[in-house]
């Protein structure tokens, strides 16, 4: 399945994108605090290059030896690769993993062997373990710890201070082993820099960290976590990947990546790190301590309200001899994550088809959060059809929950072209029959339209051919060139107006 090299490590990606002409290094020096988000977000939005910032200038003016890495996954084509995928491979590793989700029962010796790659990916969740990494070259402990000598970035003018953005967070269940990788949760959450040894942990209640955090504060004891910093892409992108619940994305990433996890033990806290990262923090979450977060400009293009989260006491930094520092910033899309988005969105339509079966393409519009809006093509076959799709979708995965808005159309219409979207709406929805409205379900508390933090209203659009119940009156039919008329026209206009596009 796998078609490019295998990425044990954030470096041997860069590496492979620099064969590619992907990667830009900047000796300029450029300030942590605002410009380097300016640089960033000028470049992503013109789908350019890696970017390694080789001046970072901190806060207070000085320059930080720690080279600054951004827009690893500013294009579609970077995230698929970091699936180890080609762009146009995407689908097919989506109904790869689909399978892996429900396989089919085996029939026969022969579909047995034809199934050795699922079975290959299925060892590759197993870790591998080593005594020590190079993640762990360098350690750092007690007053060595400082935080403020890391180059983080402040993206946005009204934030509140340096915020790590790239975060791989490894959290276990209070009660579970060290060594059990299977049972730990990675997930990616801001983090903001309060002092030499604190940082602020912002996850949301139903994140799998906050879910592991509850159960140590109702057993009054201190919580492990392990913060990576430049880990390798694939346990970037299964951090970010919405598995099913159970599923530990640390171990995950042996599918994407194609081979094992390679982890070792953290130096001051009961937990296993990747080997091969650039940098992790390691620390402990007490009872109860908590601080204000924020303000912080987010992916919806506002900034956050102030809210008390947990406090994380780093105990040590761990890094390698030259280590990387991995950043990125959030806001109004585009943003490199609503670029990975698009490529979920292709990763997860096999998963989605499994349950809806008449569904023949999804859109998540990036511009929309990429995840408040979703566009859905079906194979219509039956009066009210629509509405079974839309709630099928809100009820299917958490991730869908947060998707307030829900359009489904026919298959004639391409659901990632504006103008047949427009076109549907005008001419097959009746606002007055065709709008369902939900009150009161799960939201994104960031999103400020809301009425209630965390409930809000859900709206869905029939914009489907109406039949059977559906209507009363006469439908009317499509209009179409005969397609002999459409290849002569093409034939036509090859020869005779070859300029135009």
């Amino acid at each position: 399945m796998r078609k490019l090299p295998v990425f044990p490590s954030l470096r041997s990606f860069l590496d492979w994108s620099k064969g590619r002409g992907e990667l830009s290094t900047l000796p300029d020096p450029v300030r942590v605090v605002h410009q380097m988000t300016a640089v960033h977000d000028a470049v992503l939005r013109r789908s350019g290059p890696v970017l390694r910032f080789d001046a970072p200038i901190l806060a207070d003016g000085t320059r930080s030896s720690i080279p600054v890495v951004t827009n690893v996954f500013g294009t579609t084509e970077r995230v698929a690769a970091g699936l180890g995928l080609p762009l146009d491979r995407v689908s097919e590793f989506g109904e790869f993993l689909a399978s892996l989700r429900a396989p089919a029962p085996v029939e026969g010796m022969r579909d047995a062997m034809s199934r050795w790659p699922m079975l290959k990916a299925a060892l590759s969740t197993r870790p591998k373990m080593s005594k020590t990494g190079p993640v762990q070259e360098v350690v750092l402990e007690g007053d060595a710890v400082d935080m403020t000598r890391i180059p983080v970035q402040t993206p946005w003018p009204g934030d509140a201070g340096p915020l790590l953005t790239w975060t791989t967070v490894i959290t276990r269940a209070h009660g579970t082993e060290a060594d059990a990788a299977a049972r730990y949760n990675l997930g990616v959450y801001r983090a903001q820099v309060i002092g030499r040894d604190r940082i602020i942990m912002r996850w949301l209640a139903h994140r799998g960290g906050a879910a592991h955090h509850r159960t140590w504060a109702q057993a009054n004891e201190p919580m492990p976590v392990a913060v990576v910093l430049g880990a390798d892409p694939a346990t970037l992108l299964a951090a970010a990947l919405p598995l099913p619940e159970g599923v530990s994305e640390l171990t995950f990433s042996g599918v994407l990546r194609g081979e094992r996890a390679h982890l070792v033990p953290a130096k001051t806290v009961p937990l296993l790190v990747p080997a091969e990262a650039e940098m992790v923090l390691e620390g402990w979450i007490h009872p109860g301590e908590t601080a204000d977060e924020g303000p912080f400009g987010d992916h919806t293009g506002y900034y956050n309200s102030v809210e008390p989260f947990p406090v994380m006491r780093v105990s040590a930094i761990t890094h390698r001899r030259d280590p990387l520092y991995l950043s990125t910033y959030t806001g109004r899309p585009p943003d490199e994550p609503s670029i990975i988005g698009e490529v979920f969105n292709d990763l997860a339509l096999p998963v989605i088809r499994q349950q809806i079966p008449e569904v023949v393409d999804m859109w998540l519009p990036p511009a929309a959060c990429s995840y408040r809006m979703a566009v859905v093509s079906i194979r219509k076959r039956y009066a009210g059809q629509g509405r079974r799709v839309m709630m099928a979708l809100w009820g299917m995965l958490a991730q869908f929950s947060y998707t307030k808005f829900v359009v489904v159309v026919d298959d004639d219409i391409d659901v990632r072209n504006w103008d047949d979207i427009a076109w549907a709406l005008a001419t097959r929805m009746d606002p007055g029959r065709d709008v369902m409205v939900v009150d009161r379900t799960p939201m994104d508390y960031l999103d400020f339209a809301s009425p209630l933090e965390g409930l809000a209203g859900k709206l869905g659009i029939d914009a489907t051919n109406k039949i059977g119940a559906e209507t009363t009156r006469e439908w009317g039919q499509v209009m179409a060139l005969d397609p002999g008329d459409r290849d002569f026209a093409a034939d036509l206009i090859a020869r005779r107006l070859p300029g135009l596009k």
